[in-house]
């Protein structure tokens, strides 16, 4: 569509211009994938921690609800 080729070529143009730099991410990398599959539990915690978020119990978010509310 011609929304699609406006966008191809307006990032192929900053490619070209050194605006944008476009990297290979190997699939064990790929961060999004969190947001976008169904994962186990082992690869979760994995991205959790690249991405530098963290999990929590319910008893560890009712303990940090409580103590907000205090």
């Amino acid at each position: 569509s011609k929304h699609i080729d406006i966008r191809y070529h307006f990032i192929k143009e900053h490619v070209e211009n050194g605006v944008i730099e476009l990297y290979f991410v190997n699939t064990e990398y790929q961060l999004v994938d969190i947001f976008t599959k169904a994962l186990g539990r082992e690869r979760i915690e994995f991205l959790i921690n690249k991405l530098g978020m963290r999990s929590f119990t319910p008893e560890t978010l009712k303990q940090l609800t409580d103590e907000v509310d205090e």
